[in-house]
């Protein structure tokens, strides 16, 4: 019996989200890979997840030279002019900084070394990038958690195919072995019935 249909919106628990988009990129990563070699096709795919990570598989060389052959043959501008004017250096440093502060500063707060006062801005991104922090958490968590799912799989399959080999040993034994009454020197002799297995 086969799975029901999935409604394509959005997951709204955000650890089966995370479950979910972890299983679905390693298989559509799985499959560019095998229509590339089942077809000799170059294959690019870029993902970003919900929290920014970048996922990327480029199947043949770099993806920096499928970007560059991607541009060449829309027309578009080449790779090595910027598309965007990166940040300003200082500007940046600056910003991350202040970052690095309201984290700091948020730590002190959550952990009571101080008495300071947090704004609703500082409160806003300390509580953006604790969900960061604990998605990243739980997905590590689930995937050690497959990962150990997986070993006990195959811990199982192997503890059954010995099982398996020592069960028919014991049956070869069983057949090849006639049980009679055994003579001893005591009053009282032992018997074994055959089928006692």
């Amino acid at each position: 019996m086969g799975r029901g249909r999935v409604q394509m919106k959005r997951i709204e628990n955000p650890v089966h989200r995370q479950v979910t988009f972890c299983k679905r990129r390693a298989g559509l990563l799985k499959k560019a890979k095998e229509l590339s070699v089942l077809c000799d096709a170059e294959i690019g795919v870029v993902i970003f997840s919900a929290h920014g990570k970048l996922y990327e598989l480029a199947t043949k060389g770099t993806m920096q030279e499928l970007i560059e052959r991607y541009g060449k043959y829309t027309g578009g501008p080449p790779a090595d002019e910027p598309m965007v004017e990166p940040m300003d250096a200082k500007k940046e440093i600056e910003m991350l900084k202040q970052e690095i502060e309201i984290l700091q500063k948020g730590l002190r707060y959550m952990f009571g070394g101080g008495c300071e006062y947090m704004s609703l801005n500082e409160l806003l991104v300390l509580e953006k990038h604790l969900e960061i922090w604990i998605n990243h958490i739980r997905s590590t968590k689930m995937d050690i958690m497959f990962q150990e799912i997986q070993m006990l799989r195959n811990k199982e399959g192997i503890m059954k195919a010995a099982n398996k080999c020592l069960h028919e040993t014991i049956e070869e034994n069983i057949s090849n072995t006639d049980f009679t009454t055994m003579t001893t020197n005591m009053m009282h002799p032992l018997t074994i019935a055959n089928n006692i297995f």
